[in-house]
């Protein structure tokens, strides 16, 4: 009852009544700018903004608007912001804009053009269901796209349609079309399994495409292969034979290779690995293997020059490689924004998309002769006058003497000492935090330091952007030294006197939540209050229940479940209930295919039968996966997040 009225008193509260900094109200606001691209000659660059909704309003996802901004004269135009736009790019030769949008009319995602100065989008083609994704050929005429074939699942003439599970699931196909052709009817690319990943050869005489056996999404993380598909026949003529995950396919400009951004080998969590492989086919070559950072994104732009952008630590880079691998330059190092997409044009411009600590993503722009990227946009002006915490990496020593890193925020003002302290625990755990922006309506960061806490978000073993054998150094040990890494970091904070061992609180979501219930169960007796995300509470019943058993097995567990029920269950935070002593609040989307609810249900069922007396809650949010999409069910996550931890740290 307690919890339920602080939740009505935090809804109905005005602005005023939150301490100084971000409020919940600002978080639920913020604009951000997600993809960029340029034009050939580096006069303008087009951008998508994601626009939330009033989350008192309307519980929808964000929209996304398309803008110009003109490089000459340094100013921004919004050119469509009626709907929601995707895959925004510049059209080869025409120099216009295109991007996929449901519009008046349209039964799917349909491909539109819009001159750069503006107008009324023309509709360039459509197809029998939604296009998911498409790519432009050279000559700015033909297309590729991919889109689902139509339902296959035979219809019943009964009242009643039961739902068969995992059957008759629409393959991702893939046709090329000439869209200045009216009428034309397009050819469907004749390679089996499903569809993701296509870029044509600049000679337009070969469609590059990955395909996975099967829509499932355990094949399309671990299962896709590389398919040379010629334009002419629309057949196969050639295969690059891929182990593991894939990113993004790039031909070099004489047509001859591609590089392919992916795995490493099939028990890397990660795609950030560049391959070089010849058009005929066979197994690709990697380059830079012992990088010391995941390369994120990749051009092909010159003969013997690929653009990156790269995490470092908890850093961004953006440099060139050669495709044999042997010189690496960084044109941009670290220290400066994090990038996170870009654009190259042929003048040597490049469009970005980044964050800095202070601002959400923003469009950053460097002309050819600038030795820096600067920011061209502002989507949150408002932030000017609003007092954010102070963030800045940090580094710790684990137990065994390995060196880690991480971003702690604290209050801006005051002594920051012996201050409550809210654990951010990233997921993956093939992923990382960066020093750019990293507060949201799950992550704290800036709201939480001027409410008066620490807030830690620590890179444990086994993240990436720290090389490969940093990332593999967690295999087969789950809730293991990676979650000691977490421990010991909030020791280190413990120690220097900034932080409370009383008021421990931890959160995360997906693994970040699996390490909060093992927080809250095994080192409960480290931790005053957890807030769970879609995590794991039980590793037997969460094989059999999500949708990428097989990518738990390559690059995380390593050992079938069963040839170790009993470490599996071991590593289960529901085995470690006995040692049960923190509050733990519990939060899952209902239609959550990754980890099933029922994950939630499990380890709040354990707690509430063996634990009567412990403070433990379990909410679903109808309609949302594996993490909130829409708008009031992440500002309300924002408001019971927040207040768990001021009931039981302050």
């Amino acid at each position: 009852m307690k919890t339920r009225i602080l939740l009505l008193a935090l809804l109905v509260a005005p602005a005023w009544a939150w301490a100084q900094g971000l409020t919940p109200e600002q978080i639920a606001s913020i604009r951000s700018v997600t993809s960029a691209a340029i034009a050939e000659n580096g006069a303008w660059v087009a951008y998508t903004v994601s626009v939330p909704f009033d989350p008192k309003v309307e519980n929808r996802p964000n929209t996304t608007q398309l803008w110009v901004y003109d490089v000459a004269a340094g100013t921004s135009r919004a050119v469509v912001t009626d709907g929601s736009v995707s895959a925004v790019q510049v059209r080869p030769k025409k120099g216009t804009i295109t991007f996929l949008a449901r519009r008046q009319g349209d039964t799917g995602s349909t491909l539109y053009e819009i001159p750069a100065a503006g107008g009324t989008p023309t509709r360039l083609h459509a197809h029998t269901t939604s296009i998911i994704s498409y790519v432009w050929g050279s000559d700015g005429s033909h297309i590729a796209y991919t889109a689902y074939e139509p339902d296959p699942t035979p219809k019943s003439d009964l009242p009643y349609q039961p739902e068969l599970y995992e059957q008759y699931m629409p393959d991702r196909q893939a046709w090329m079309q000439n869209v200045d052709m009216p009428g034309h009817t397009p050819h469907v690319v004749k390679v089996a399994g499903s569809v993701y990943q296509m870029a044509w050869s600049p000679d337009l005489m070969h469609l590059a495409v990955s395909a996975a056996p099967t829509p499932f999404v355990d094949d399309e993380y671990m299962a896709q292969d590389v398919h040379i598909v010629s334009h002419a026949t629309k057949e196969v003529v050639a295969t690059i034979d891929h182990a593991g995950k894939l990113n993004s396919i790039h031909w070099s400009p004489d047509s001859k290779r591609l590089a392919i951004l992916g795995a490493y080998d099939l028990n890397d969590p990660t795609d950030g690995t560049i391959r070089i492989a010849q058009v005929t086919g066979g197994t690709s070559t990697a380059i830079q293997a012992d990088f010391p950072g995941k390369f994120d994104a990749i051009r092909w732009t010159a003969a013997n020059t690929i653009h990156f952008i790269a995490s470092e630590g908890v850093w961004s880079s953006f440099g060139t490689v050669t495709p044999d691998g042997r010189t690496l330059t960084r044109v941009l190092g670290t220290g400066g924004p994090i990038f996170t997409a870009f654009s190259a044009a042929a003048n040597g411009s490049v469009a970005f998309v980044a964050s800095t600590p202070a601002h959400p993503a923003e469009l950053f722009v460097k002309k050819s002769a600038d030795r820096t990227a600067v920011r061209v946009t502002d989507s949150n002006p408002w932030l000017a006058g609003v007092r954010l915490g102070k963030q800045a990496p940090m580094t710790w020593t684990a137990r065994d003497g390995l060196q880690l890193e991480g971003i702690l925020f604290t209050p801006s003002t005051g002594d920051a000492k012996n201050l409550p302290l809210i654990t951010v625990v990233h997921g993956g755990p093939e992923a990382h935090l960066s020093n750019g922006w990293i507060t949201g309506y799950s992550n704290p960061g800036h709201w939480g330091a001027e409410k008066g806490y620490a807030v830690f978000y620590p890179n444990y073993r086994g993240s990436t952007g720290r090389g490969r054998a940093f990332t593999y150094s967690s295999q087969g040990d789950m809730a293991g030294k990676e979650f000691d890494d977490v421990m010991d970091g909030i020791d280190h904070l413990i120690r220097t006197g900034l932080v409370d061992s009383a008021k421990v609180g931890v959160t995360g979501g997906s693994y970040g939540g699996y390490a909060t219930a093992w927080f809250s169960t095994y080192y409960s007796h480290r931790v005053a209050a957890g807030v769970m995300f879609v995590g794991i509470s039980n590793n037997l019943s969460k094989w059999g229940t999500s949708d990428i058993p097989e990518e738990l097995y390559h690059v995380h567990a390593r050992k079938r479940i069963w040839d170790s029920w009993q470490e599996k269950l071991e590593r289960s935070p529901v085995y470690h209930v006995a040692n049960a002593r923190t509050p733990l609040l519990i939060m899952h989307g209902k239609d959550d295919t990754r980890v099933h609810p029922g994950q939630s249900m499990e380890l709040f069922r354990h707690l509430r039968v063996r634990k009567p007396d412990l403070p433990v809650e379990l909410v679903f949010y109808p309609g949302e996966g594996h993490g909130n999409r829409n708008a009031t069910a992440k500002y309300d996550y924002s408001l019971r997040m927040m207040g768990w931890f001021d009931r039981f740290l302050k």
